[in-house]
């Protein structure tokens, strides 16, 4: 694409590999050119050498240098008996001249007759010497190549000398056939070449959309923007699960240093949880629907749940798809997550559960109150008013001692009111939730708040089991049949240990040893994806901030243990043994 006097990068490159091609092949094309003259020149010489040796030690040659002559008639006897054959060897031989001459240079024979007895043009030097020399010299017949032997007499003396050579322009002539074929194979080089430059055009402008490079480094510099900016976590993958950028509020959602490098490494080299590693590299998503009931692509994941560090994230994942939505011509340039924080979200909707259940407790208690007081008023009309005050006073002392057990077993006031809104909550669906006789819980030991979750999310996952479960087994919780909820506390070996019983199916070895992974539940979701199994997972992310441990024992009745260290003072939580971090088994 051309916007005015801008050209796109496939253009540029064709344009630059296009000259590329032209100037190397040329410079190739005129450097072989030049080796096959030197060639051709070298052929010539070696050939010219050849004929002049040959011509040296013929007898013709010989003897009419060694015969004597009448003083005054050297030269014109001697090129008399030598131009005739002279002249029918350079026929023969291919040369563009043979000279006889004297050893001081008078030719005796030449192509032009005037040019007999004058001075032979070139270098004899190696020739008086004794030895045959090639060379390019400029003579009568123009640059030429030739090769000059010299005539010896059986005792070695120098009588005469043999000089032939081929004119320069004959040289060349003899290699047009092979500058063609070179200029063939150039021509050849450049159309493949050209051919390639084109493809690789056009792979280029499929890459970058057709876009010139002002363009790219104007939406690069708005890509950037928008991750450094954006409120949410935005975190780039390519084809292959690496990571290719995040940014900065991803990396504090998912608690990694701002210098962490992540270019080119995979999810989990990076110190992420496995499972939200693999749920980011997009390792076995499945195909899920979407709102219109047609179903996602592969490696797509909406609005799930997740937890990391103490956070509780909404994670997104989706390819990104160019060429058709994950059809058959749909090309897949990696993957984009984006992670909200739901942390506070998540508290919140927890203090709304628990508000509700309080809401619930008081609405049935506010339902048998009323059932109370339309028996007391009855009894009364029927004329019974000792009954109606006997009955009163019991239902009243019942309540009571309710409320007694669980604020002088439980001293700390706000683990007293959720238990006493979960015993509401718990009789409302035909669960009874007990306190564990001499349980102690004295305020102040542990924070309060992280009670609260550990607790309340325990009693919660019990009350989901048994909410929809018949008559359980028998258990330490209660006898056979019952449903039942029995929680303790107490103080010993310098900790703090909870634990909630519930006469439920319980879990197998398996399902223990997996039971606080985020995620995980016996149960199947009925909201969005991820919102079950988060219970246990805050449990154990709870225990783990208060440096505890969380146990679970398999078999029939889930028995849940926590072990937290005591934060109260005059207590010294290192002296008690207690060894941190969260076992779940």
């Amino acid at each position: 694409m051309v916007s005015g006097s801008r050209w796109s990068i496939a253009r540029r490159i064709l344009l630059v590999q296009g000259l590329l091609l032209v100037v190397v092949l040329a410079g190739m094309a005129l450097a072989l050119r030049a080796q096959v003259q030197d060639e051709a020149r070298d052929v010539t010489g070696a050939r010219m050498s050849s004929l002049t040796r040959t011509l040296a030690v013929d007898p013709t040659v010989v003897a009419t240098l060694t015969d004597a002559v009448p003083d005054g008639r050297e030269v014109t006897d001697r090129a008399a008996a030598l131009q005739p054959f002279t002249t029918a060897v350079e026929r023969q031989a291919g040369a563009d001249f043979v000279v006889v001459m004297l050893p001081d240079g008078t030719r005796l024979t030449h192509p032009d007759p005037d040019e007999v007895g004058q001075q032979y043009l070139g270098s004899r030097d190696g020739a008086l010497a004794g030895a045959t020399t090639v060379e390019t010299f400029d003579g009568t017949l123009g640059a030429s190549v030739r090769a000059i032997s010299p005539v010896l007499t059986v005792d070695g003396r120098v009588v005469g000398l043999v000089a032939a050579g081929v004119t320069v322009d004959h040289v060349l002539a003899t290699t047009p056939g092979r500058v063609a074929l070179i200029a063939l194979i150039a021509l050849a080089g450049l159309v493949v070449g050209v051919a390639g430059a084109v493809a690789i055009a056009r792979w280029v402008r499929r890459q970058t959309l057709g876009l010139d490079p002002r363009e790219l480094a104007r939406l690069f510099s708005y890509y950037d923007a928008v991750l450094a900016s954006a409120h949410n976590g935005m975190v780039l993958l390519d084809p292959g699960g690496r990571l290719v950028r995040v940014n900065p509020e991803a990396l504090r959602l998912l608690g990694l240093p701002e210098d962490t490098p992540v270019a080119g490494r995979r999810t989990e080299e990076i110190g992420l949880p496995p499972e939200v590693a693999a749920l980011m590299a997009g390792a076995d998503v499945p195909a899920g629907p979407r709102a219109d009931g047609e179903p996602d692509g592969p490696g797509v994941v909406r609005d799930r749940l997740v937890l990391v560090g103490d956070r509780v994230l909404l994670f997104n994942r989706r390819p990104a798809v160019r060429g058709g939505r994950h059809g058959a011509g749909a090309q897949v340039l990696g993957a984009l997550v984006v992670l909200r924080d739901h942390t506070e979200l998540q508290a919140l909707t927890g203090e709304l559960d628990r508000t509700q259940s309080f809401a619930a407790a008081l609405r049935a208690q506010a339902h048998e109150s009323a059932n109370r007081l339309h028996t007391v008023v009855s009894l009364i009309e029927l004329g019974e008013p000792e009954h109606a005050l006997e009955f009163a006073v019991r239902e009243l002392q019942v309540s009571q001692d309710l409320a007694d057990r669980m604020v002088l077993g439980v001293g700390d006031r706000a683990v007293a009111a959720l238990l006493l809104g979960k015993s509401a909550q718990a009789a409302e669906q035909g669960v009874q939730l007990t306190l564990r006789p001499g349980s102690q819980l004295p305020e102040g030991l542990v924070d309060e708040r992280e009670l609260i979750t550990v607790l309340g999310n325990l009693i919660d996952n019990s009350l989901d089991v048994l909410a929809g479960a018949g008559p359980g087994p028998e258990s330490a919780a209660g006898p056979v049949g019952e449903r039942r909820i029995e929680v303790g506390a107490s103080v010993r070996d310098g900790a703090l240990e909870l634990t909630v019983q519930d006469t439920g199916p319980g879990l197998t070895a398996d399902q223990a040893a997996v039971a606080f992974r985020p995620g995980w539940s016996t149960k199947p979701g009925t909201g969005p994806a991820g919102t079950r199994g988060l219970g246990l997972a805050l449990v154990a992310q709870a225990v783990g901030r208060l440096r505890g441990t969380v146990t679970v024992r398999p078999g029939p009745g889930a028995r849940f243990v926590v072990r937290l260290p005591v934060a109260a003072p005059g207590w010294d939580a290192e002296a008690f043994g207690v060894a941190p971090g969260v076992s779940a088994r």
